[in-house]
């Protein structure tokens, strides 16, 4: 499987219980960062992406494989 990689900006789509969202990466974090009170346990090696729900707005961590272009 390629390496997933986004940049900020990026139109993406992720899957959750109940259904399909679509938003856009707000940024990339390589290091054990907080959003919304939950612990994010990226590092260099292991990147999340902060995206934000174009419904909702609502901001979430998802590791690269969750994602895919919109």
């Amino acid at each position: 499987m390629p390496d997933k990689t986004f940049k900020a900006g990026d139109r993406v789509k992720w899957d959750h219980r109940q259904g399909t969202t679509t938003g856009k990466v707000i940024k990339k974090v390589t290091s054990e960062t907080h959003i919304k009170g939950h612990k994010v346990a990226a590092s260099p090696d292991n990147p999340e992406y902060i995206v934000e729900s174009a419904r909702t707005g609502a901001r979430a961590a998802h590791k690269p494989s969750e994602l895919k272009k919109a």
